[in-house]
Order: structure tokens, then sequence, then C-alpha cells
């Protein structure tokens, strides 16, 4: 098709690239994703929210061992396990935070190896705007943010972090909105791997990989930007986008 439209418009088309090309020209495109996702969040109400949702899942790289071994993400992506649906996976964990809309506030990709608290604390210190700009703020995450050291980074910067409490302590009484409150971020992942095709790629490189994550959370943001712009009830709706 693109091959008629060259050859029938040649004044619209003056140059189509290639398989190659496109890919050089994504990669190059990250910093211009990153700064549209930024530019349309920013834009909606939802970006002041006092509530932030935080997680990591998996996007898996690659299945074959001779893949592994000769792919080009060796010494970034690793081995991990995701308990949430026991299986272990070749490739990076996704570290989002979002509002309980689903409305992306920040994102890494990262060693699956890597531990969840240093990660965030890691988004955090690259994007301390964040935090100022929203006092009283509350930050819920999963066990995997247990940690003394985080709660007391968190608190030095006036922000609560709402997770389970440790084994031999007896639970806080806000716990209880742990449960529907989750459910929240595995819709929120649920979307992006089910309708936008998150662990489908088809990424090979540092690069190539981060401008194709950052196309599902564009598109995500994009969804959200427009529905509540026009009045839409659910705001992370993709229903009306996805045919």
């Amino acid at each position: 098709m693109a091959t008629v439209r060259a050859r029938h418009l040649p004044g619209a088309f003056p140059y189509l690239p290639g398989q190659s090309g496109y890919n050089k020209r994504l990669r190059a495109a990250l910093p211009v994703l990153k700064r549209a996702i930024r530019v349309l969040a920013r834009d909606t109400d939802l970006w002041h929210d006092t509530t932030w949702i935080v997680d990591s899942t998996p996007v898996e790289c690659a299945r074959s061992r001779p893949t592994v071994k000769r792919s080009e993400l060796a010494g970034w992506a690793a081995y991990g396990y995701c308990a949430s649906h026991s299986r272990y996976f070749w490739g990076l964990r996704l570290h989002l935070i979002c509002t309980p809309a689903g409305l992306p506030v920040a994102w890494a990709l990262a060693n699956p190896k890597l531990d969840e608290r240093q990660i965030l604390t890691a988004i955090l210190d690259h994007d301390p705007h964040l935090l100022t700009e929203r006092p009283g703020l509350l930050i819920i995450g999963d066990k995997g943010y247990v940690s003394h050291h985080l709660d007391t980074y968190l608190a030095e910067r006036g922000v609560r972090l709402l997770r389970p409490s440790y084994r031999n302590r007896t639970p806080r009484p806000d716990e209880a909105l742990l449960k529907p409150v989750r459910q929240l971020i595995e819709s929120v992942n649920d979307t992006l791997k089910g309708q936008l095709d998150l662990e489908l790629h088809g990424g090979r490189t540092i690069e190539g990989v981060g401008a194709r994550i950052a196309q599902r959370l564009l598109a995500l943001t994009a969804a959200i930007w427009r529905n509540r712009a026009t009045g839409q009830p659910i705001a992370r709706s993709l229903i009306a986008y996805d045919h």
C-alpha cells in the first residue's frame, strides 16, 4: 500500500524509509516520546492527584537460549521471576508510577534483578519536583516496597507510603484499603499488555525497547487525556480506539 501511494502521489510521499530506517528514527525519537507523555499528562486535571500507585511488571524480551546469548540487550536485561503469573522470564521490568485513574506520572525500565525500592528512589531523585509539587502525597505499593529506609526517605520529603506491614508488626488500620487499590494498578498493567501489547514490542536494543515501551505509554496517556477532555465516564477506556 505504501509503495502504491508513493508511486501515485510522489508529492505527498517523497521518501518512505525502509524497516531499518524506521527503526533508526524510532530509536532517535525516544526523548520526543518521553516529552510528549509528560506534556499530555500535565495537561489533565489528574496530573495533580495527590495519590499515586507504584508497581513493576515484566517486559519479556526473549525466550530461546540462543536469542538470549546473542541479544544486544545482554548485560541490561536478565532473568527474573513474575510472582503474579508464577513464571520466569528474560527481559526487563517496567516500573510505573501512575494515578489511580492510570495516568502515567513517571516510569523506568530496569534489570529485573534490581530492587524495586531502589528503582523507586532513583525515579524520584531524577524528578524531585514531582514530590515538591504535591504536598501530602500518598504512594501505594505492595509488599515489595516494605523497607524502613524507604519509609524514612519518603517521610523526609513529606510523602506517606501505604504498603503491607512487616510480618511481625500489627497491621495498620488503613491497610484495608490496599486490596481494592492494588486492583487498579493490575488493571493498568492489563491494559498495557492486553490492549497495547506491552510484551510484544519487538525491540532488540536498549534504545529500541525504550522507544517501543514509550509508544505504549504515550498511547495510554493520549487516551486518558482525550477521555478527560471530552468528559468520558472512564478515563482509561481504550474501547473507542482499539479497532
